[in-house]
């Protein structure tokens, strides 16, 4: 060795340098040297020396690179960050044959007090490296490998909690979190102790020893004289104590640990975190990325988001995950998002820049499954070397966002190598996944929601033109697919981030072929639409432009009141176009309300185009893309007569596919699994069933935007049953009013008084809550698992897998959830919003024993088929005329149900209910037959009515039955109890309903208040009274031989009942005091005869 380095030794070396220091630096050098050309060998050492006649305080600290110097302003900062204060520094050239190495020997101080031991050495050392190889980050955390006597690794823990703290909004700084740490660093190496002593696999007495620790930094905590630093501390031991599961034992590649740092948090324990809470969230951390993965339960779904916003991706996590929970109260999982940031990006737009979100985007991936149970047969599997302080927690399921369209393959190879029980169901829409831009399924959802706001106003878009005006371009999947949705439309005008085009009076045939052609056309824009075809004073404006000229036919048809505009200008003029149908299908948030400020929207780049809700002249908003408009300037809109939902329940498709599409591949991984079907067989399976799947999406739908029609029309004669019912989801902590942006009290007094209620956009926000809560209760029941419900599990599936794969579906892994799902969806959309919360007023059950209720009723009485005839007369019948049909058919719904959970024992068996109401009720659905006088001319005036207004004779027919329909439950009961026929029972209720002539009671019941939750009971109760009354005077008709021979054995008591009856109906007004005076009298006849 001596006789390769003697040679090389540079000047100056050897003056500067004791043989002792010699006999440390060559060694290294030549090391150093020899494995050069070794691609794995390190290129770079260090040694510390102490020189006592230098200082007792003074240490040469002396680093060793093969292949080229380290420049001092490098240097110097990695030291600094240790700890210690650079004094001078010498570089030392040895000019090898292999390579040069070159020695920096620089004279540092180390902190007084500081431990210097042969180990401290070592580990300062090793974190120099660290911080030099970038495997940890530099800044003034790593003091406290000296000052606290911690390794590299545990500094990254603490700095990994400080930087979950920045992001959850903590007041103080990253430079105060560092340096209330080294103030204490005694504390600091506790919090690191309690850490390892929760997170150590197979320590023994983890419990006892946690407390010991987290009792001496509480004890320690009382002599920290500063209030903030006391803050900063607490905070990092309240995120110790709610962090459940870590990775930081788990064994990895770099240094023998994982290359990302891990932490899952029970939410709902971190105190003042910004709201919602997410059930939990896992925190990943590295040199390289930062993420978050918020979950809202244990079943959950959602994108994966490239973000930019380096310091506050969370904020934005948050928000986006706040609006998946509202979107996917239609599917199985509740919502989910994840996000990620590069912390070292190259140069946006280049390959180097894609290369490392890639690569970020893998150690992400990888830190959520490092994190996540795995399933393995029938059992759950721990991840190895690591801790649980939760329950079993094996579904994650990931899907595409911005930035990440392209990378689920990626994430299906990760899950793969992790063996993870989902293959490839892990991220949706991968190569064996639906291709939602092929289906179109996501512009196909919400072309369903246009189509029923355009029934709505008497438009059929099957049939009639519509004029448009569009935020996209032909190109994009939403955008593109959507323009394809009719032939008809007639697109005046729209915009991309290129271009603006304005064509004033298209044809709509040949546009939509040229839509078409360029929808085909890779990459295309706005300057590819053939000007031929556009009409004339039309055109396509680069949005470079300084200003636009239009014609006089473009400033008419945008209803402008001039022609020359700057890009910004014309795109806010197309905004407010009056025309049918906004279609949104691009990014950005284009519309707020007059009270929000452009920085309330937090998307600059718009600011200079973006209107207000109230200036909006279209009828009809599509909402294709996300986030489009602020939930205030949906509002806002809503309330000038504009008909909107909202994002989250026009774009549901795509997250509704997906989910179908999970949910089909855990069906059938077993079988592949097993042998039986190959995965190519699987693919072919998926692909074979793609219509099928796009058609039980789109039912979602079509169901979804129905439920919000009839809530608008229902807006304001339930206005106040709408306003409680907020009350308790805001009580039982379902949702935030003020987050969701829905009205106080106070508000909506004010809009009643002024003839509003609720808008549709506030009531989708409702219609996912009111899911999303009754979802949650039906899993926690038995309910799901009841055998009745067997049908709604396979409904579910394309009807390809339901004989072949049969018996998988009943053992499907999410059974519970799908069937809680399916029967809570269907619940809500055909029996309203406030269903069960008025229900539950009324009797005081619960939403599951509501439920099974209403399941009986909705099978009895054949509610899905007659629903199903109502909706088929969109676009036959006005829209007044069949919502009223469906108000009918919710009313009867309601009435059963309440029968059912009134008069049967509870919990309801539903096999049993079903069978005991079905077939006799199926028996009297010719009521019509036996009602007499007034009552039979009020059902023939009805039915007359609805013929009229189009309504078929069959279905006109069995209408007029609806209102009267849930006696039929009485009069069997009756027919049990007397051995009487239901259609003898029938007739004797109907008989002496006519000959007390009781029309006019039952109707003056039927109009009564109820506006507050008492009028509404009273009118409930009495309506109870009314029909109790009918069924227990029918029951003496019976016993007596009939009517005839009733009244005649009670004459006088029948006298007196139609005189006081006389006289009540001569009253101006009947209130509840009165008309309780005419029930209690019939209930009297009936108890005296």
């Amino acid at each position: 060795m001596l006789d390769r380095l003697l040679p090389v030794v540079p000047a100056g070396y050897d003056e500067l340098n004791w043989p002792n220091s010699a006999s440390i630096d060559l060694p290294i050098i030549d090391r150093l040297a020899r494995t050069a050309s070794d691609p794995t060998a390190a290129t770079t050492d260090t040694a510390m020396m102490h020189f006592t006649e230098a200082g007792s305080c003074e240490w040469r600290f002396r680093v060793y690179r093969a292949g080229g110097a380290i420049p001092i302003s490098d240097l110097l900062p990695l030291l600094d960050n240790l700890g210690f204060r650079a004094i001078d520094e010498r570089a030392f050239h040895f000019d090898l044959p292999e390579t040069s190495v070159w020695l920096h020997d620089v004279g540092v101080q180390v902190p007084e007090g500081a431990d210097m031991s042969d180990a401290a050495r070592d580990e300062v050392q090793r974190a120099f490296l660290a911080e030099f190889a970038g495997t940890v980050e530099v800044d003034g955390l790593n003091r406290l490998v000296l000052a606290a006597g911690l390794t590299a690794r545990q500094v990254e823990v603490l700095r990994a909690y400080s930087r979950y703290l920045r992001q959850i909004g903590f007041p103080f700084s990253q430079q105060y979190i560092e340096s209330t740490l080294n103030r204490h660093a005694r504390i600091g190496r506790s919090l690191v102790e309690l850490f390892t002593a929760r997170f150590t696999p197979g320590l023994a007495d983890s419990l006892a020893v946690s407390a010991v620790h987290r009792a001496a930094i509480l004890a320690a905590l009382d002599g920290v004289p500063s209030l903030d630093d006391d803050r900063t501390l607490r905070a990092l031991l309240a995120l110790i104590d709610a962090t459940v599961r870590t990775n930081a034992f788990r064994s990895g590649s770099n240094a023998g640990y994982r290359d990302v740092l891990a932490f899952k948090f029970d939410t709902t324990k971190v105190p003042d975190v910004p709201l919602p809470r997410p059930m939990f969230e896992i925190w990943v951390c590295s040199p390289r990325v930062e993420g978050v993965h918020l979950r809202n339960g244990r079943i959950a779904r959602g994108g994966i988001r490239w973000s930019d916003r380096r310091e506050d991706f969370r904020t934005e996590i948050l928000g986006l995950v706040k609006a998946q929970i509202v979107k996917n109260a239609v599917i199985v999982p509740t919502g989910a998002k994840g996000g990620f940031v590069l912390k070292r990006p190259p140069t946006p737009g280049t390959d180097e820049f894609r290369t490392e979100g890639v690569a970020c985007y893998r150690q992400f991936i990888a830190g959520l499954l490092d994190l996540t149970d795995n399933i393995v047969g029938d059992g759950i599997v721990p991840p190895p070397e690591t801790v649980r302080h939760d329950g079993d927690d094996p579904y994650l399921v990931v899907a595409a966002d911005k930035g990440t369209a392209t990378f689920s393959d990626i994430a299906n190879g990760i899950s793969a190598d992790y063996g993870f029980w989902l293959g490839d169901a892990f991220a949706s829409g991968g190569s064996a996944g639906y291709d939602h831009k092929e289906m179109a399924i996501t512009a196909r959802g919400a072309w369903e929601s246009v189509r029923r706001h355009a029934a709505g106003l008497g438009k059929d878009v099957e049939k009639v033109a519509l004029t448009v005006v569009g935020v996209g371009d032909m190109s994009g999947d939403v955008f593109g697919n959507g323009l394809l949705r009719s032939p008809h439309l007639k697109m005046l005008a729209a915009f991309d981030h290129r271009h603006i085009i304005i064509d004033p009076d298209p044809d709509p045939a040949a546009s939509f072929a040229e839509r078409l052609r360029l929808f085909g056309m890779p990459r295309s824009s706005w300057a590819d639409y053939d000007s031929a075809l556009i009409s004339a004073g039309g055109g396509v404006y680069p949005r470079t432009l300084k200003t636009i000229e239009i014609s006089e036919a473009a400033r008419v048809c945008l209803g402008a009141d001039h022609t020359t505009f700057t890009p910004n200008e014309l795109i806010s003029t197309i905004l407010r176009a009056p025309v049918d149908l906004l279609w949104n299908g691009g990014i950005g948030t284009y519309v707020k309300a007059t009270s929000e400020s452009h920085a309330d929207v937090g998307d600059r780049a718009n600011d200079g185009l973006r209107i207000n809700g109230s200036e909006l002249r279209c009828r009809i908003v599509g909402e294709g893309g996300n986030l489009g408009f602020t939930q205030r300037g949906r509002v806002e809109y809503a309330l000038a007569g504009g008909l909107i939902n909202t994002d989250a329940i026009d774009n549901s498709a795509g997250v509704d596919c997906s989910d179908h599409e999970v949910n089909i591949k855990i069906l059938l991984g077993p079988v592949v699994e097993a042998g039986a079907l190959t995965t190519e067989q699987r693919n072919a399976v998926l692909v074979e069933m793609t219509d099928d799947v796009g058609e039980l999406v789109l039912d979602d739908n079509r169901a979804q935007t129905l439920a919000l029609s009839i809530a608008r029309r229902q807006a304001l004669p339930m206005v106040n049953v709408h306003s409680r019912y907020l009350n308790q989801l805001e009580s039982e902590g379902w949702l935030n009013r003020a987050m969701e942006f829905l009205p106080t009290d106070r508000q909506i007094a004010e809009r009643q008084a002024s003839g509003q209620g609720l808008t549709t956009p506030e009531f989708s926000v409702l219609l996912a809550y009111t899911k999303t809560a009754n979802v949650a209760e039906t899993v926690r029941s038995d309910l799901p698992d009841n055998p009745y419900l067997v049908p709604e599990l396979i409904r579910y599936f394309p009807h390809r897998l339901h004989h072949e794969y049969h018996d998988q579906i009943l053992g499907h892994r999410l059974r519970r959830e799908i069937v809680a799902t399916q029967v809570c969806n269907q619940m809500v959309n055909l029996s309203g919003i406030s269903f069960d919360h008025r229900v539950g007023e009324e009797t005081g059950v619960g939403v599951v024993e509501i439920t099974r209720a209403w399941l009986a009723a909705r099978d009895v009485l054949g509610l899905v088929e007659l629903w199903d005839q109502v909706d088929a007369l969109t676009g036959q019948v006005k829209p007044d005329v069949q919502i009223d049909l469906f108000l009918e058919l919710r009313s009867m719904a309601e009435r059963a149900t309440l029968w059912l959970l009134r008069h049967r024992k509870l919990p309801l068996d539903l096999g049993a209910a079903v069978e005991a109401y079905r077939a006799p009720i199926c028996s009297l659905v010719e009521l019509e037959g036996t009602l007499r006088g007034k009552l039979r001319d009020a059902a023939f005036a009805l039915e007359a009515s609805r013929l009229a207004a189009g309504v078929p004779e069959g279905l006109a027919q069995r209408s007029v039955q609806w209102p009267l329909l849930h006696t039929a439950f009485d009069m069997v009961e009756l027919s049990g109890r007397t051995g009487s026929s239901t259609s003898e029972v029938a007739g004797a209720y109907w008989h002496v309903f006519e000959e007390l002539d009781l029309l006019w009671l039952w109707e003056a019941v039927g109009r009564l208040p109820r506006g507050t939750r008492w009028q509404n009971q009273a009118r409930s109760a009495l309506r109870d009274d009314l029909v109790a009354a009918l069924g227990d005077l029918a029951e003496d008709v019976l016993a007596a031989g009939g009517v005839a021979d009733w009244q005649s054995a009670n004459e006088r008591l029948v006298q007196r009942t139609m005189t006081m009856f006389t006289e009540l109906r001569r009253v101006d007004s009947h209130d509840i005091t009165t008309l309780s005076v005419a029930v209690r009298q019939l209930r009297n006849l009936a108890l005296l005869t």
